[in-house]
């Protein structure tokens, strides 16, 4: 049986302070095992890219737990949660987010080097030809295409070999063509190096494609696909 790597309890996250302040996450409870695929769905401001955010240890609950990897993010500081997603969660946006005046080699080494890993630049070499951009290692994001510079982020996301990869509409500033490219690039990296891929997307056919499905809105857990396979072995 796989291990449980996500463990939301009561999850709960406000944004925003007094008459502008939004209830985002309601009591959530979650648990994801090592290796699935999920895909979280959702209309725009259901608390689908918060969630994620909170997994990646980007936004702090007001209350509740989290475990990720056997580590209690909600019980660590700031420098400490840093630290700890810098090893163990690969992230992927929809806006690439590359360092314009940094090579694509640079965009994926950089990051190594900062958390002291050994051999950066290698590293960042073999993950930027896993990709498909051997022969673009020392262009500007400027000089590459959309789904180019989605690779580069893809493959900086993947550097530290991160037990959980995180990706928030990583096609949606992308065409149909290059956006399904990409999605069959996660799903290769995912399936092949045994990480647990979070996904959130307005597209239900990419999130058809995971294990598992999960539907929120208003801020709470409306469907899960897990709860379905269970129902349906108990029939």
């Amino acid at each position: 049986m796989a291990k449980t790597i996500i463990e939301l309890k009561q999850a709960d996250l406000t944004l925003g302070s007094a008459a502008a302040s939004v209830h985002v996450l309601k009591g959530i409870d979650l648990s994801v095992a090592a290796g699935e695929s999920v895909g979280i769905v959702g209309p725009s401001g259901s608390g689908k890219s918060t969630l994620l955010m909170v997994l990646a240890g980007l936004e702090k609950l007001d209350s509740g737990e989290i475990n990720v990897n056997g580590t209690p993010l909600h019980a660590l500081s700031e420098d400490e949660v840093a630290d700890f997603r810098g090893r163990n969660v690969g992230i992927v946006f929809q806006s690439f987010h590359l360092i314009a005046n940094m090579t694509a080699l640079e965009n994926v080494a950089v990051p190594l080097e900062l958390a002291n890993v050994p051999t950066p630049f290698e590293i960042a070499q073999r993950e930027l030809k896993a990709v498909g951009l051997g022969e673009r290692l020392n262009h500007y994001p400027g000089q590459l295409s959309g789904g180019e510079q989605q690779r580069v982020a893809i493959a900086r996301a993947l550097a530290p070999s991160p037990a959980l990869l995180i990706a928030d509409e990583p096609t949606g500033n992308l065409d149909t063509d290059t956006g399904r490219q990409i999605a069959d690039l996660l799903f290769s990296k995912q399936a092949e190096r045994g990480m647990t891929l979070l996904l959130v997307t307005h597209d239900v056919s990419l999130a058809s494609r995971c294990s598992r499905q999960i539907k929120v809105r208003s801020g709470q857990i409306e469907g899960d696909s897990a709860d379905r396979r269970s129902e349906a072995a108990i029939a």
